[in-house]
């Protein structure tokens, strides 16, 4: 029973208190005066009564009436039901006299009122929420005085405080309507009667017993239904009206967030409606309750509340919303904000919020949705119901708390599986175990359980929940019997609709026990008209304290004396529900492992302990891979329990070896929490396995399974310890009392087949149990108890401080201090603890036992461990009442049991480090190049798996990977050999390796070996050749050895100077690297290069400066002051030595050597081949010439980092030259590369220009500025050179004057076909798309760059060509960062095309079209180099800005491709996917970038326009560029020798810094590695893909160049330029000076030797087409991964050094050869070929290769010398052509495979055929015509047909045949053949005869067009009619055929016909 009400209290306006603009409240009256006992009064009432402050106000309010919430300091509620009516009083702010005659004039512009109204408030104070009830009653009071009632207020009150009412329904005793008060009755009974009501009453009705019936005797009557049970909240309709106002989503938001500890905060401008949120709230929140903050209403003065750090639920008024916002916003930010009025949640960035798990998530939503919106299930029906209105608010209220409480249900179902009771007397104390909870529902990554398990409000819902022995309630019930229904309801929205009402009648009957009976009579105020009048309203009368303490008094002296009120408590045993184990099958996280792999893992430990050891062995992987799953572990657990007998199980050294690696891999996957309990039931068998070690010393498996972090986890051993005191404890009582044998009995049957369940279930029965004989048992018995259980807790509490010090205190005390890591922290930080077994014995005796150093570490490892114990009894102890005296005899135990337990454990040490070490395989020896030597000997190490999939065996085939080995540092090399650990493929050789000069990024790692569990030292070694060495040393190795690795790693990867690079070194064994002297065999070279840097000296004019020394910046660097590392070997001075420069026509005798030199250089002979010039001896050059070969730079002064001779035009003098050069970044100034040789356009490179303040700093002041556009007329000299550009071309010199569009093609492409001409509208969409900018700046460009004559116009649209370049819509790859296919921008678009046409219909005239002309010369520029350029009036050049990649964008984009190639580390994200990876490196977009370009200027340099590249310096995109336009449109650089010279002109002579760009010396380290040559390869790659049969080439090559250009094995690719190179003497190498005929310095040589024996670099496909020109599509959706970035073979490395490979590949076969001597058996022709392992072009090559070889092995048997590949080859093609002569093929120019008469546009498109099959596929498809082979081995007929080798009989392949008569070529008479019409081959052959074997052609019907009849031509057979001719159209021409007759004719047209359509 409880009061109704506590206190009354009366507060009001206090007038002696008030302040400038807000006043203050005070307490009046307070009823009673004399606080209750069990319920101190609340102090700061009155702020709460009027939370937005006391205010007078002008005009009466309506009374309002709230309720706040305040809370205790014991945290009790107690509700204060705030009622506030306003009272007249005058105006205090008026002088007194004049109060009523208020003159308007004297306060000007503010009236004061005659009368304002103060607030007044009745204020009820009470423990139980009961809101209506607080209304009516305050109500009735307010009613009483307004009305003047002749009812004394004393009374009303006096009845209101004295009023009883139970707090739960279900009293069995029934009293009478505590108060009812006859009016009849005088005041004076009226006590007596009232106290008469307390007596008891005989029980009456049972429907009463919830129901109380209250008058206050003021002629009122209420019914207060109280809740049947109290413990479930009551919430009227309050959750109702908060989804209304919020909406679902927004208030599970505010759920997740108040049940994971966040700050929330509602705002509203209704008071209850603050109220009735917070109530809601915390409703839905039930079973758990909240335990920070509450404050429903928070007055305006307390609002510094709001920034506690604490959690909170507190309502504010809308009016301090500004207030709010400000200290919100001063606090980090971390306050959801609800807005229930304008029904938003605002949630800060800061704040994350855990959401429900994701089923559970849907499924509320799902049946919040179906209670409040019902009609939106039917919305689409098509006959929805008449009608599905929602419940009403009070029902819906219900059903809302049901979703709520059916949430719960699924969320905390099994959680009493989990608790660990650990005493039972004097009061049970209950841990609940929350890892093993989240494990077995399979929820361990689930952040929102997390938090909630971890929260206050679970840890007060066990404290309450947790006991056995307590009252139920629904909840209980739910979590106990209906389990079972949710899991099965989970599907079916409907059922689940079914159970939530069922649960919402149940809660709504708890609230309204009797819905039906509602009695209310209560007086409210009359409405009379002059009821607001203030002179009819008295003043609130003070009261008689007397009479109602009167009745106070009476009412306690009354409730004293009657006898106590029992309500018996119906206690009882909670029931747990069904046990928790099956429910993770549901997930299917267990049934990953199958009944085989628990076998597996069976069948394997039957083995070990029958001491079978080889079966062992080889399940053994199979073993470590299945105790990956759970299931497995579990298994692995309970066998080993079969084999412990009497706590003790002595294995000898293998079994323990194996046994301790199983421990080690089932505790690896553990996290630290141990979900599944793994390591628990692993805890005892660590104790018990063991093994002797000698004479008394025992070693016991513990000591090898340390290294986890569970040991080091507090809650491990907690939940561990209670468990086990649980157990005891439970057997404690069942030994005590035999009886209660069969209660224990009983759960466990109930509990069914949970084998850990049975024993929780017993334990806690048990103990509910004995709580309740608890009170029976006498005081002895009870201590005895207590005592009983308190020995139990102190004995486990000594057992597990010896558990503990056995798995914390390592093996090696000097070793290792496992309590010293940072925390529980990550498993890779870990050190290397113990080694198992004996492999202590392999390590060095390191550790002195007997030194005092040990003795230190050994005490510091020690007391670390006493630390951690300590801690822990601490704990426990505490928590389980342990008794003082019983703890502080445990702290001075512990340090005795650790001490005692190192003594053993240093015994066990020393014996185990005698055992014989362990076998390792044993290293294998690499092969080495001549010239290369081991730096470092190998190392032990363990090769580990990285993110690639193939070599782990997780796509198939064997795990080759992780493999144990050796690493070998060499001077060339990092090599990695070894073998497999897995014992299947261990006889396989698994070898990586890469340059050691490829290194990128090398970084140390901790590797947990999945074989042993221990923690190993690593490094990660990642190449830029695409390789990854992930390894772990062996324990073997010491950590200094592997520190001296990286030294000596680093050493080799970064040389001081490129001289120490293993190019240079190569053969100079043993020396240091430094400048090595020789004597000369031929001073050439040396003079040379004296002569030069001579020269370059004096010319120079000072002295050699170091690099070391800071030099003032060259004029070659002015771009990049900053940049030392740009900076070039020499600095150059300002002051030239004009005197050297001046050049006198012919060169001074001491430079006649080098320039006979230079002519030899590649540049010299392309140039020549080109016809830009020649340089004869006297140096006289023809004058007709427009350009010539200028010696400018021959010193290398004007450049340095150009080629000595360069081309110019003629008429630029070389004093210009000098002048020019200085406009541009680093000197690089325009010069002629290439030249087109039908429309004599020429391409030129240089760097951008220099910005403008840079060069108008530095220039002369005479000189002509120079500004940033190279169209500036101020700069005559450059406008000059660009005029004299100009004038070199031939349309330039053409009578009509101009490049007119029209003039040009009629002139200069009169030649070629109307193909070009329907080319040329493309060049402006290619335009474009390249420049791709969306802003177009007028006057940015010179000419706008898009000025009038850029326009390319078309008068129709365009034909889409076969290629489809052009695709409708204009989409294009834009050249922009994006690198997405963009949109063109319209405005630049309709520049291009002319829309500014005066044509009403916008398309151009005739005239204008022949008006449109194209530039003569295109300058690509980069955009930000051309800003602000002016136009150039002539309009002859143009310049395109283009935007280009950055050299940082290069290299960051490389290593992303690289991680994406080969990742360190599988990853199992989506978002990492290889695609997704690739995406990102953003490598292909950069490709497109620079292909869409190289394809530009080959468009403008095909249609004859000039081209200017002048990119950034002009070495690194510049030069892929021109590269890529030389070969696209020059055939002959598409050859093993032009392709050479182009390299070697272009990227050697112009000078890109490889050396730089590569890293490859200590200097250029820190720029980091940026591969533009390996880009630039790739979009060779590229192009060979969509054209293979223009190159002479293989792929094979390209991929050889790439890997060479940074291996460092040939000089070719070092050094900057050419000026580096000849001073080092390495440019003109004498080929006798080689000392060593086997180390080859240069790529080219090495190629040239290895193709003369091998076909490996050479294309089968090559059958270039003359003057082809090709146009790649460069979209990204068209490019390819190159192969080269993600093959391996793991059998013999990279096959890019064929030296080690054949070496390799013979050894092998050496190794094979002798196992087999029994010749009888047949032996298999299959071999198994595994990816990633073979390489397999070799093991399965194509059938070209093939037949080379069996042609070398048969020369070879049959003693011929041996016929050089080439040959053979040339003669297959020479008797090939003979063949076409013979059969008057046309245009046959063709490969044994690929004929020219494939039309134009498929030869362009190519045809994509992977490398490798080269042969197999493509014979069959490819070739128009049949190819014949003559082999020349004597007596063999040549074979026809590559598909007759196929035929079986010829019938097969024969659909129709006859004779037809058909017309030769040109000239050629009418002949009868024999026609064959193949269906399977979809060809019409013709023979000589119907015997001949020989076909003598084919037409290929996929290129027939059509049949139709046709007519008789000159020397057409006679005597036949015309209807027996037909024609036979096909893409290339028309075939005349003749028949017998017209029957015969239309049967053949019909065949044919019938062959076309079935294809």
């Amino acid at each position: 029973m409880a009061r109704l009400a506590d206190y009354f209290v009366v507060v009001g306006y206090d007038l002696d208190k008030r302040g400038g603009s807000e006043g203050q409240g005070h307490i009046l009256q307070r009823f009673p005066e004399k606080d209750w006992e069990d319920n101190p009064f609340p102090q700061g009432i009155e702020l709460f009564c009027q939370p937005n402050g006391w205010q007078l106000v002008p005009e009466r309010e309506r009374p309002s009436f709230f309720v706040s919430v305040l809370t205790d300091i014991n945290s009790e509620r107690h509700y204060c039901a705030c009622f506030t009516f306003w009272e007249g009083l005058d105006n205090p702010q008026l002088p007194k006299a004049e109060a009523s005659e208020v003159d308007e004039d004297e306060v000007p512009g503010l009236v004061q009122p005659a009368q304002v109204f103060a607030p007044k408030s009745l204020v009820l104070v009470s423990r139980l929420d009961h809101t209506e009830v607080f209304r009516n009653c305050l109500g009735l009071i307010y009613a009483v005085h307004v009305d003047s009632l002749s009812v004394p207020l004393e009374t009303v009150i006096g009845n209101l405080l004295t009023c009883v009412i139970p707090v739960a329904g279900g009293s069995q005793i029934n009293e009478s309507p505590v108060c009812s008060l006859n009016l009849s009755v005088p005041q004076a009974l009226a006590c007596d009667w009232l106290l008469g009501c307390f007596q008891d009453q005989p029980c009456q009705e049972e429907r009463e017993e919830s129901l109380r019936t209250i008058t206050l005797g003021a002629g009122d009557r209420q019914v207060i239904q109280t809740p049947i049970n109290d413990s479930l909240p009551v919430s009227g309709s309050s959750v109702a009206h908060l989804f209304r106002q919020l909406g679902i989503v927004n208030v599970l938001y505010l759920f997740c967030a108040a049940l994971t500890e966040h700050k929330i905060l509602f705002l509203s401008s209704s008071y209850q409606r603050l109220t009735d949120a917070c109530r809601a709230l915390l409703a839905i929140m039930f079973p758990l309750k909240y335990s920070f903050t509450y404050v429903p209403i928070l007055p305006g003065k307390l609002l510094e509340v709001l920034s506690t750090p604490t959690p909170f639920i507190i309502g504010v008024n809308s009016f301090f919303r500004s207030e709010t916002q400000e200290l919100v916003g001063s606090m980090t930010l971390d306050v959801i904000i609800a807005d229930l009025d304008g029904g938003t949640v605002t949630i800060p960035e800061c704040v994350h919020i855990s959401l429900l798990p994701d089923p559970l998530l849907q499924q509320t939503q799902t049946a919040l949705s179906m209670v409040l919106d019902p009609e939106l299930e039917m919305a689409d029906h098509a006959f929805p119901p008449s009608s599905t209105q929602p419940s009403t608010l009070k029902i819906q209220d219900k059903e809302i708390r049901a979703v709520f409480l059916w949430l719960f249900g699924q969320l905390f179902h099994g959680y009493r599986w989990c608790l660990h009771i650990i005493r039972i007397h004097p009061e049970p104390v209950i841990r609940f175990h929350k890892a093993a909870f989240l494990g077995q529902r399979a929820l361990t990554e689930d952040d929102f359980l997390m938090k909630v398990l971890d929260g206050m409000a679970f840890a007060g819902f066990i404290s309450e929940r947790g006991p056995p022995y307590r009252p139920t309630d629904l909840f209980d019930d739910l979590i106990a019997n209906q389990v079972e229904r949710i899991r099965q309801e989970e599907c079916s929205p409907h059922k689940v609709m079914n159970h939530i009402k069922e649960l919402a009648e149940q809660l709504f009957k708890n609230e309204n026990p009797y819905p039906a009976v509602a009695m209310h009579k209560v007086q409210r105020p009359a409405e009379s008209p002059g009821h607001n009048d203030p002179k009819n309203l008295a003043m609130f009368p003070l009261l008689d304290d007397v009479t109602v303490q009167l009745f106070i008094d009476h009412a306690a002296a009354k409730l004293q004396t009657a006898p106590p009120v029992v309500k018996a408590e119906l206690k009882g045993m909670v029931p747990s529900g069904p046990p928790l184990g099956d429910i993770v099958d549901r997930h299917g996280h267990v049934l990953a492992n199958s009944a085989r792999r628990l076998e597996v893992v069976r069948n394997c430990i039957t083995y070990i302990f029958d001491n079978k050891m080889l079966e062992a062995k080889k399940l053994m992987p199979a073993v470590l891979r299945a105790l990956k799953g759970r299931a497995a572990r579990v298994c692995l657990t309970q066998e080993l329990n079969q084999h412990v007998l009497q706590n003790r199980a002595v294995l000898d050294d293998q079994q323990f070896d194996y046994i301790v690696r199983m421990m080690n891999c089932t505790l690896q996957d553990c996290s630290h929490m141990d979900e599944h309990g793994i390591a628990a039931i692993l805890l005892p068998l660590v104790t018990a396995f063991c093994r002797k070690l000698g004479a008394g010393i025992t070693q016991f498996a513990y000591s090898c399974v340390q290294e986890h972090m569970v040991w080091t986890n507090m809650q491990f051993w907690e939940a561990m310890f209670y468990s086990d005191v649980q157990n005891h404890i439970r057997a404690l009582y069942l030994e005590a009392d035999g009886g209660e044998q069969s209660i224990a009995s009983r759960g466990q049957q109930e509990s069914g087949p949970a084998a850990g369940g049975q024993e929780l279930l017993g334990a806690l029965e048990l103990a509910s149990e004995q709580s309740r004989l608890w009170p029976t048992l006498s005081k002895e018995q009870q201590s005895e108890r207590v005592q009983k259980e308190e020995s139990t807790v102190f004995s486990q509490a000594i057992h597990y401080a010896n558990r503990m010090s056995y798995l914390l205190l390592p093996l090696d005390t000097s070793k290792n201090r496992l309590l010293n890591r940072s925390g529980i922290g990550d498993v890779e930080s870990v050190s290397n603890s113990y080694v198992t077994n004996s492999i202590a014995g392999s390590m060095a005796e390191s550790y002195d036992t007997e030194s005092g150093f040990e003795d230190a570490e050994s005490s510091d490892v020690a007391n670390s461990v006493v630390r951690f114990i300590n801690r822990f009894v601490d704990k426990v102890c505490n928590e389980s009442g342990v008794t003082n005296e019983h703890l502080k005899a445990l702290h001075t135990m512990i340090p005795d049991i650790v001490q005692m337990h190192i003594e053993t454990l240093d015994a066990v040490h020393r014996e185990s480090k005698r055992l014989p070490p362990i076998q390792k395989p044993k290293l294998l020896r690499p092969i080495l190049l001549a010239g290369e030597e081991l730096v470092m000997d190998g190392m032990r190490v363990h090769l580990i798996s990285d993110g690639r999939e193939e070599a782990t065996g997780a796509l198939g085939g064997p795990p080759l990977l992780p493999a144990e080995g050796a690493i070998f540092l060499t001077t060339y090399r990092l090599i990695f050999k070894g073998t497999p650990n897995d014992p299947l493929v261990g006889e396989q050789v698994v070898t990586r390796s890469f340059p050691i000069a490829s290194l990128t990024k090398e970084k140390r790692i901790s590797v947990s070996l999945s074989m042993d569990q221990f923690i190993q030292e690593g490094l990660q070694l990642r190449s830029c050749t695409f390789q990854l060495l992930k390894i772990a040393f062996d324990e073997e190795v010491a950590s200094d050895l592997a520190e001296v690795f990286r030294k000596h790693m680093h050493k080799l990867r970064y040389p001081q100077h490129v001289q120490g690079t293993f190019a240079f070194t190569v053969g100079q064994s043993g020396k240091p690297l430094v400048e090595h002297k020789t004597k000369d065999k031929n001073q050439s070279i040396k003079t040379l290069s004296k002569n030069l840097v001579k020269s370059a000296k004096r010319t120079i004019g000072r002295q050699y400066v170091t690099r070391k020394k800071y030099s003032p910046p060259t004029w070659e660097n002015r771009s990049s002051l900053q940049s030392e590392l740009d900076e070039d070997e020499l600095s150059v001075s300002e002051e030239l030595d004009q005197g050297s420069l001046t050049l006198s026509s012919t060169i001074r005798s001491s430079d006649r050597q080098t320039m006979s030199n230079v002519v030899e250089r590649a540049c010299c002979r392309d140039y020549q081949r080109l016809g830009l010039g020649t340089l004869s001896n006297s140096l006289t050059r023809s004058k007709n010439e427009p350009f010539r070969i200028s010696t400018v730079n021959r010193m290398y002064t004007v450049c340095r980092s150009y080629p000595g001779l360069l081309i110019v035009p003629q008429s630029i003098p070389d004093s210009t030259i000098q002048r020019i050069s200085r406009c541009y970044r680093q000197n690089r100034f325009p010069v002629v590369c290439w030249r087109n040789s039908r429309t004599k356009a020429v391409l030129l490179r240089s760097a951008g220009l220099h910005a403008k303040g840079v060069v108008g700093f530095f220039k002369s002041p005479n000189a002509t500025s120079a500004g940033p556009s190279q169209a500036d007329s101020t700069s005559l000299e450059q406008e000059k050179y660009m005029q004299a550009i100009i004038s070199s071309m031939p349309s330039y010199c053409e009578p009509s004057g101009r490049n007119t569009l029209g003039g040009f093609t009629s002139t200069h492409m009169s030649t070629s076909d109307s193909s070009d001409k329907l080319r040329q509208p493309k060049i402006g969409a290619l335009m474009k798309q390249v420049m791709g900018g969306k802003e177009d700046v007028p006057g940015t460009f010179s000419r706008g760059a898009l000025g009038q004559r850029a326009r390319v116009i078309s008068l129709s649209q365009p034909r889409v060509s076969g290629k489809a370049r052009n695709p409708p819509g204009g989409k294009w790859g834009s050249i922009r960062g994006s690198g997405r296919l963009s949109a063109y921008n319209p405005e630049v678009g309709n520049r291009l095309s002319s829309k500014e046409s005066p044509q009403p219909n916008g398309g151009p005239s005739e005239a204008l079209f022949l008006r449109q002309q194209r530039a003569y010369l295109y300058i690509i520029g980069d955009k930000t180099q051309l800003k602000g350029g002016k136009q150039d009036s002539f309009q002859q050049w143009e310049v395109v800005p283009i935007e280009v990649c950055d050299v940082r964008q290069v290299k960051n984009s490389f290593k992303k491709l690289i991680k994406a190639c080969v990742p360190s580390s599988a990853t199992s994200e989506p978002s990492m996917t290889f695609h997704r990876c690739l995406e990102e490196s953003e490598w292909m977009c950069l490709l497109h970038r620079v292909l869409q370009v190289s394809v530009l200027v080959v468009e403008l340099l095909d249609t004859g326009s000039s081209v200017m590249v002048s990119l950034e310096d002009g070495w690194d995109v510049t030069t892929q560029v021109v590269s890529l336009v030389q070969l696209l449109s020059d055939p002959y650089y598409r050859t093993f020798d032009g392709f050479r010279l182009l390299v070697e002109k272009e990227w050697l002579s112009f000078g890109h810094r490889f050396s730089h760009r590569g890293a490859q010396t200590l200097a250029s380290q820190s720029s980091g590695f940026t591969p533009v040559f390996l880009q630039f390869l790739d979009c060779v790659h590229q192009i060979h893909l969509q054209f293979p049969m223009e190159f002479e080439f293989s792929q094979y090559y390209l991929k050889f160049l790439a890997y060479h250009y940074v291996s460092n094995r040939f000089r070719t690719f070092l050094l900057d330029s050419d000026y580096e190179r000849i001073e080092l003497g390495v440019l003109y190498e004498e080929k006798g000076e080689r000392k060593n005929p086997q180390v080859c310095k240069s790529v080219w040589d090495y190629i040239d030797r290895l193709n003369k024996k091998t076909p490996m670099f050479f294309n089968y496909m090559f059958s270039p087409e003359d003057e082809e020109v090709l146009r790649p599509y460069s979209f990204i959706s068209n490019l390819k991964v190159w192969d080269f970035y993600t093959e391996e073979t793991l059998s013999e490395g990279p096959s890019y050094d064929w030296e080690l490979v054949q070496r390799g590949r013979q050894e092998r076969l050496a190794e094979e050869v002798p196992d087999k001597p029994d010749t009888t058996t047949p032996k298999s022709q299959r071999r198994i070929v595994w990816p990633c392992y073979d390489s397999r072009s070799r093991v399965v090559p194509d059938a070209i290769t093939k037949l080379l070889q069996d042609l070398q092995s048969l020369e070879a048997e049959l003693g011929l010398p041996p016929e050089k590949w080439k040959d053979t080859w040339d003669k297959i093609k020479a008797n090939q052509r003979a063949e076409a002569k013979l059969e008057n093929r046309p245009s046959f120019n063709s490969s044994l495979l690929m004929s020219s008469n494939l039309s134009h546009q498929r030869r362009s498109q190519g045809v994509y055929l992977p490398e490798s099959g080269v042969g197999s596929s493509i014979n069959l498809a490819m070739d128009r015509e049949t190819s014949t082979t003559s082999t020349p081995v004597a007596g063999r007929p040549s074979t026809s047909t590559l598909y007759s080798q196929f035929q079986s009989t010829e019938s097969e392949n024969r659909s129709f045949e006859g004779i037809l008569f058909k017309k030769g070529a040109l000239l050629k008479p009418w002949k009868p053949r024999w026609f064959v019409l193949d269906k399977t081959k979809h060809q019409l052959r013709y023979y000589e005869t119907r015997q001949d074997k020989e076909c003598k052609g084919v037409i290929e019907l996929a290129e027939v067009e059509s049949v139709i009849p046709g007519t008789p031509t000159m020397g057409a057979p006679k005597n036949i009619e015309e209807k027996a001719f037909f024609d036979l159209k096909t893409t290339k021409r028309v075939y005349n055929f003749c028949a017998q007759d017209s029957p015969n004719a239309q049967l053949w047209m019909d065949s044919i016909q019938s062959c076309l359509s079935d294809a």
